[in-house]
């Protein structure tokens, strides 16, 4: 009685699968990176064709690419074989994987399709995502990438944007920016007036409408203005936030070396 040797990874067998399965496998993963490497570009040709935003080109590319995956693993599956040993193998491995990370990937995932299809804010926006603030680079289903006024890109996981109050200043066709000036009680309110009013005159030919402001809390140390500044792009809001806050606090010192 003859014994059939088993054979072993020496012999050209490894966990089932021979040396000709391992070549298709490799080639069918070549395959799909290449495949998936053409849609994507061409994808981002279109879309500058189209002129659709960043994070719908985004999104398109991120389907196609799970599509691609799913059927390059089943087509491995069906070419290789697997046999039940291995796939139990892998399916501990991943299930273990998904364990250990899904609270946040999958939060992740989720929140950035609520972001995609709520839109509290779209590419381009000037917003304020908590204490991040700047114009809105790119949305993905993961992160949301925001230039900030220093010339830096945040990216934020979109389960924080969530978890953070979300400010956009955008207004149709003009972008409504608030922000807070404060000033002892050396001047009067009157005095104050005069320093935003001279202040708002100059920028008057910049911006598409008369900036604006309004007194939101006193104490006995300081006065807190709010002053809502009006721009055509959100770009603007770099240049002129900063120019403006101080063109006001100089003319205040003025005000008060007179008194």
């Amino acid at each position: 009685m003859s014994v059939t040797p088993t054979p072993t990874p020496s012999q050209g067998v490894l966990f089932g699968i021979d040396a000709g399965t391992a070549v298709s496998i490799l080639i069918v993963a070549v395959v799909a990176l290449v495949v998936e490497r053409l849609i994507a570009r061409y994808l981002s040709r279109v879309a500058k064709r189209l002129k659709l935003e960043l994070h719908v080109t985004n999104n398109l590319v991120l389907i196609f690419r799970i599509i691609i995956l799913i059927f390059a693993l089943a087509t491995i599956a069906s070419v290789g074989k697997l046999q039940p040993e291995l796939l139990l193998g892998l399916s501990a491995i991943g299930g273990a994987a998904l364990g250990f990370a899904s609270q946040k990937t999958l939060g992740n995932f989720l929140a950035g399709l609520f972001l995609l299809a709520a839109r509290p804010f779209k590419v381009g926006d000037y917003v304020r995502l908590g204490t991040v603030e700047g114009i809105v680079q790119e949305i993905t289903i993961n992160y949301t990438r925001v230039l900030t006024i220093g010339n830096n890109t945040v990216s934020v996981s979109n389960l924080q944007i969530l978890d953070r109050d979300i400010t956009n200043f955008s207004q149709g066709n003009v972008y409504c920016y608030t922000f807070e000036v404060g000033f002892d009680h050396t001047l009067s309110t009157e005095k104050i007036a005069e320093v935003f009013h001279a202040v708002f005159e100059k920028y008057r030919p910049e911006v598409p409408r008369m900036p604006t402001y309004m007194l939101i809390r006193s104490g006995g140390i300081e006065r807190i203005y709010m002053v809502y500044l009006y721009v055509n792009k959100p770009e603007d809001i770099f240049k002129l936030r900063p120019q403006f806050s101080e063109e006001v606090y100089q003319l205040w010192d003025l005000q008060r070396l007179k008194k």
